[in-house]
């Protein structure tokens, strides 16, 4: 009997003790041994809510306690200063966003949380306790999970391979049990395949389950490393920019399923995103860096109200008003130098030409 038959039989007699059937998928389109979350009655909700932070055991955001508190950072590389005296908490359940123009700091502050990074000045505390100088897998151990601007995947495997590898912090087992496949080894890793089932339903990526990442539609390719972070069993998502170079729909079904993980299985979100539309409708809070400082924090509607975030945007007005003159001066010496004379001569040139 190989190992495939033996998965399907320890899977067929579980569900056998359950009493559970499949309604929905066949079974040659399941991986051998794994029951889907699809084959449990309310499994997105029931099911997954056991691999991550179940909402209904998390207390509402505006009476939650701290989980994450980045305390006055500072972080620089040689002469450049990138994150300056940076200060923010991150609440149970909330989904707070970062943003701020190219260079700001954004991703910075998502590398010295996940300690890639150590700031040389201020403190990041988890749950009351500094993470400050811990190696990156001890704080992923800890509920922290990120996603990244670019996607880092393994392009060869598959969705369920790279969905497994979120499991590995979880995974008990030494490697020679594993590779034995016997008795606590081989248990361990059906429940761990049943979860990331969970998540492929939860996700709605069933139909690519067994296909290498590398033949995915982008969008979908992002879909399946939120997936990755969601199998690590976080209580906090970093996502960095996870709309970037989505089309609109492939946005709004990520927009979807950002806000179903905070409602449905109460993970609070730290979200850095260049599209201000998506931040503005689905964040709590937002702080806005420029330059590596903090030069705002607050809801939506006060963030964009704010004078220095629309100056950092949009450029100073003041400071437009006041080089006027001397731009219209540099333009008036523009439009009587040769130069001037020789583009309307070529302008002239072609509107013949196409006449």
């Amino acid at each position: 009997m190989n190992e495939h038959e033996i998965v399907n039989d320890e899977a067929t007699s579980m569900k056998a003790k359950s009493g559970t059937t499949s309604p929905d998928r066949s079974d040659s389109d399941r991986e051998p041994g794994v029951a889907s979350a699809s084959e449990q009655p309310d499994a997105s909700t029931s099911e997954l809510s056991s691999t991550v932070a179940s909402a209904s055991e998390q207390p509402d955001a505006s009476a939650s306690e701290q989980l994450l508190v980045v305390d006055g950072i500072q972080l620089r590389f040689g002469g450049v200063m990138a994150i300056n005296d940076v200060t923010f908490t991150v609440h149970e359940r909330e989904l707070f966003a970062i943003i701020g123009p190219n260079g700001a700091g954004k991703t910075s502050i998502f590398n010295s949380i996940s300690q890639v990074y150590i700031p040389q000045v201020g403190d990041i505390r988890w749950k009351g306790t500094s993470i400050k100088r811990l190696r990156p897998d001890k704080v992923a151990e800890l509920g922290i999970a990120r996603t990244f601007q670019n996607i880092e995947l393994f392009p060869q495997m598959t969705v369920l391979d790279n969905l497994l590898l979120g499991r590995h912090i979880r995974m008990k087992r030494s490697w020679l049990a594993g590779a034995v496949w016997w008795g606590p080894a081989r248990k361990e890793e059906l429940e761990n395949r049943r979860r990331v089932e969970d998540i492929v339903d939860f996700l709605e990526i069933e139909q690519w389950r067994k296909h290498p990442v590398a033949l995915l539609p982008y969008g979908i390719q992002k879909r399946v490393e939120l997936g990755r972070a969601l199998a690590m069993e976080p209580e906090l998502l970093l996502l960095d920019e996870p709309v970037a170079g989505m089309n609109l729909e492939e946005t709004e079904d990520m927009a979807r399923f950002i806000l179903d993980i905070r409602q449905e299985l109460g993970i609070a979100m730290l979200l850095v995103e260049h599209d201000m539309a998506l931040v503005m409708d689905i964040a709590d809070r937002v702080l806005v860096l420029d330059f590596g400082v903090k030069i705002a924090e607050g809801t939506p509607e006060e963030v964009q109200r704010d004078p220095a975030v629309i100056a950092a945007y949009l450029g100073d007005e003041a400071k437009l008003e006041a080089a006027a003159p001397e731009l219209a001066e540099i333009a008036a010496e523009l439009a009587e130098s040769p130069i001037s004379d020789a583009i309307d001569d070529v302008a002239e040139s072609v509107d013949e030409s196409l006449s």
